[in-house]
């Protein structure tokens, strides 16, 4: 019995299950080659470099862990690992140096390191790996003094980080993971939500720190209501809402016909289909703008430059070479709930809807979706109890 209940309180302490996807983990896994080879190769041959300090201190894999496999957290961001890692080296070389029996040196290097960062708002947990290398290191770290802070702590550190901004960019995500605004306000939840002012005050009342920033807390939150409140219009879908009679363009279609298209139909985007009307592109007004609106700057001024030599020939062209290409599209059976996330979280005002062949079958706007979620609201109002 005894070891029955050892056994179940052991279990408590499973960890929950990784919700990332097989490609997010291989991704992540591909990054720390990129990353930590990247930093290795280029620490190896820089010119007049001692051999005796290695080319990769151990703590970089700890670091890369964190900038490749969890970049949103703020333990990965580019503050903390840089001033993490060169506040924890000098405080390791000065423990280093005052101290000289290696434990207490560890330890008060240790110590002062996280109190430092906390200071200073650059936690970052190799660091602290960091301090104590720079303590337990041997001779050769030794007798760097605080160059060690330069070569190689801070010299693997932004070769490490540059090689996280670039793989990260070219891979598509988002890092550094700044403070993030919502672009388009989404609908109130079914009860009384919460505030920031609520939600910093729970954080402060918690009184110790958790991995992850306030900002995305907050979305994580926000996008749990959006997702509660959609569900309570049951089973309502794209085809439910959608505007059925779409007017769409092929690709050969001209810039003139299509500005023709969106004044006679009042509509503000044109869907770009080929013979089979599936969906290739889409264009917007601000796409086809010939009076300036919503127009860059720079873009203005080109576009005006090239009227005077071509004062026709815009009109001419055809919507194929200036469409948006990378288009979402949602199915018809596809629940209101994730059109709700889209418009709320995604910045999108018209999606094009298909059908199980892939085929253009509707459009969806924002006006769309506020009245499908009025009219089911006042349905379910109405329904008996």
């Amino acid at each position: 019995m005894s070891r029955f209940k050892v056994l179940r309180w052991l279990t408590r302490f499973a960890p929950s299950g990784v919700t990332i996807t097989w490609r997010e983990r291989l991704r992540s896994g591909g990054g720390a080659l990129v990353g930590i080879a990247l930093t290795g190769a280029l620490a190896h041959r820089l010119p007049g470099g001692d051999p005796s300090i290695p080319f990769l201190l151990a703590p970089m894999g700890a670091s890369a862990v964190l900038l490749f496999g969890v970049p949103a957290s703020p333990l990965a961001q580019p503050w903390s690992i840089i001033g993490g890692n060169l506040v924890s080296a000098t405080v390791g070389v000065t423990a280093a140096m005052w101290l000289h029996d290696p434990v207490p040196a560890a330890a008060v290097a240790v110590a002062v390191a996280i109190v430092a960062m906390f200071t200073l708002r650059c936690v970052h947990p190799p660091s602290g790996a960091v301090a104590l290398t720079a303590v337990l290191g041997g001779p050769a770290v030794h007798a760097l003094g605080y160059e060690f802070v330069f070569v190689p702590v801070a010299l693997q550190s932004f070769l490490l980080l540059g090689g996280a901004l670039v793989y990260h960019a070219a891979t598509g995500h988002r890092y550094p993971h700044a403070a993030r605004r919502p672009s388009v306000a989404g609908p109130a939840p079914a009860q009384a939500g919460f505030t920031r002012a609520d939600l910093e005050a729970v954080l402060r009342d918690r009184d110790e720190m958790l991995d992850i920033d306030t900002d995305d807390l907050e979305a994580v939150l926000q996008d749990a209501e959006i997702r509660a409140y959609a569900r309570s219009f049951g089973e309502l879908t794209c085809a439910d809402v959608m505007s059925a009679n779409v007017v769409s363009i092929a690709p050969a279609t001209t810039v003139g016909e299509a500005r023709s298209l969106l004044k006679r139909h009042d509509v503000k985007a044109l869907p770009v289909v080929d013979a089979r009307r599936q969906v290739k592109g889409i264009v917007t007004r601000a796409d086809l703008a010939d009076d300036g609106r919503d127009r860059h700057p720079l873009r203005l001024m080109l576009h005006a430059i090239s009227r005077l030599f071509r004062p026709h020939a815009e009109s001419g062209q055809n919507v194929g070479t200036l469409m948006t290409t990378h288009v979402l599209t949602v199915a018809d059976t596809t629940p209101i709930v994730e059109l709700v996330r889209i418009f709320a979280g995604r910045g999108h005002h018209h999606v094009p809807v298909v059908d199980h062949e892939h085929r253009l079958a509707g459009i969806i706007t924002q006006a769309d979706l506020i009245s499908g979620l009025y009219h089911q609201a006042k349905t379910s109002q109405q329904a008996p109890a």
